[in-house]
């Protein structure tokens, strides 16, 4: 079996051609069926977000799943192959193992160690496990993904420093208030980034948004997401006066708010005040800086914090990179020793059906043998059975991570005569494919050990 990954992202394709080949979650469900139904596809998960779309698939060979991947691509959006795949990457096996664990780690985004990602992948493979489309190796896989994901996130820090202007200026709030709880923003100018700023300021508790524009009706508008308060440009020196935390963003020639208005705005005021200015050219005059109490950072100041943790999320990844190489070896070691439960199993079954015979024999010449005899001897046959399997199947497993794997299985059935209980495992499977096609449609359920689930 192979693990296939194909896909494109932020990096690889153009927003136009993401937006084309976007998964709905309301076709979610078909689409994932008809994906599995494809030819040579086993299992299969889709990952569908603005900044990525990505189809994980179990595949019997290699370039059939990889041909039929692309086929259900084109068909599904109707968008030809030859606008598609230079855009494409293709991973298969190992590397497309380590591709997921490093998504779902963020290292793979837009923005590094975001920890959106995580959620997502989560959610798509719940969906995916909702509609039977996935089976031993991908449920064992996306729980060990998102476990990692987690383990990412709590022992290094990587996603704790902001790497955004937004996310920045709230970083220097904090250090300024110990907490937002009960502040006033002023948002000076309708600018988007100044309003995910103001936004930002919101989630962490500001209890008050003023919003201050050339043009009320845009103010109105903007002080509508946040329940705030919309007023004239007239009103600067009072708003100002007001608020805790100013963000200026009008994108204005000049200043707006000059070093009197602030002056006047602060006068016996014992709060500090707290500037941002992320409008180029500068809105706030920068003289301000020597005003007692009266604190002024503009773009280049949060641009400094951001590169700063830029770097610092850098280093954290590398730490997240030796946490996915140990999870990638760990899982290649499990996958490896998957064609081993089936010999176990077989082997398993005839060493007890063995151990059953001979208790029948036993009970028989034996008739007078009290319940509680019989029950030791079942009790020591069985244990004579364990002892002898331990070793034996410790070494197969052992051989099965070895690169002669396929010869060693081969003997190791020879040896114990395996062949006939082999046979029978595979018919109950075979069965048991019949009977969940008939009542759910064809989808991969293998009677192997080791089924998992993450709903919890």
């Amino acid at each position: 079996m192979h693990i296939i990954v194909t896909g494109f992202n932020h990096k690889t394709a153009p927003v136009e051609l993401r937006e084309r080949m976007a998964f709905s979650s309301e076709d979610l469900g078909r689409s994932l069926r008809r994906l599995r139904h494809m030819k040579s596809i086993l299992e299969c998960v889709v990952v569908s977000t603005c900044n990525r779309m990505e189809l994980y698939v179990v595949s019997d060979q290699i370039h059939t799943g990889v041909y039929y991947s692309q086929s259900y691509l084109e068909s599904e959006f109707g968008v030809p192959q030859e606008a598609f795949t230079d855009h494409l990457y293709v991973k298969k096996n190992g590397e497309a193992v380590n591709h997921l664990f490093s998504v779902v780690c963020g290292l793979d985004s837009m923005v590094l160690g975001e920890t959106q990602i995580l959620g997502q992948v989560k959610g798509a493979f719940l969906a995916a496990q909702e509609e039977g489309v996935t089976g031993t190796i991908f449920n064992h896989l996306f729980k060990e993904a998102v476990t990692l994901g987690k383990k990412v996130q709590s022992e290094t820090e990587i996603g704790q420093n902001a790497v955004s202007v937004s996310y920045a200026a709230v970083e220097l709030g904090k250090k300024m208030f110990s907490t937002f709880t009960g502040k006033t923003v002023l948002l000076l100018g309708a600018g988007e980034t100044g309003e995910l700023t103001a936004k930002h300021l919101a989630d962490a508790g500001a209890a008050r948004v003023l919003v201050l524009n050339r043009t009320l009706e845009k103010a109105q508008e903007l002080a509508g997401r946040f329940q705030g308060e919309a007023r004239p440009l007239s009103r600067l020196v009072e708003s100002i006066r007001e608020a805790d935390i100013v963000v200026s963003s009008t994108g204005a020639p000049t200043s707006v708010i000059g070093k009197e208005a602030v002056e006047e705005a602060v006068k016996k005021r014992l709060n500090p005040l707290f500037l941002i200015d992320i409008a180029v050219p500068r809105d706030v005059d920068p003289d301000i800086h020597g005003l007692d109490n009266v604190y002024l950072f503009d773009i280049d100041d949060l641009k400094g914090i951001v590169e700063a943790n830029i770097d610092l999320r850098r280093r954290e990844a590398e730490k997240a990179q030796t946490l996915i190489a140990d999870e990638v070896a760990c899982f290649n070691e499990w996958l490896q020793t998957l064609g081993v439960v089936p010999l176990i199993t077989a082997l398993r079954e005839k060493a007890i059906g063995i151990q059953e015979e001979t208790m029948q024999s036993i009970e028989r010449k034996l008739p007078d043998l009290t319940e509680r005899e019989k029950r030791v001897l079942r009790k020591h046959t069985k244990s004579i059975v364990n002892q002898l399997l331990r070793d034996p199947l410790s070494r197969i497993k052992e051989m099965a991570a070895t690169p002669e794997r396929e010869q060693a299985l081969e003997m190791f059935v020879q040896i114990f005569a395996l062949e006939e209980q082999l046979k029978e495992i595979t018919r109950e499977e075979t069965e048991e494919k019949k009977t969940v096609s008939e009542t759910r449609g064809p989808v991969l359920q293998p009677a192997l050990a080791g089924e998992v689930s993450i709903r919890s």
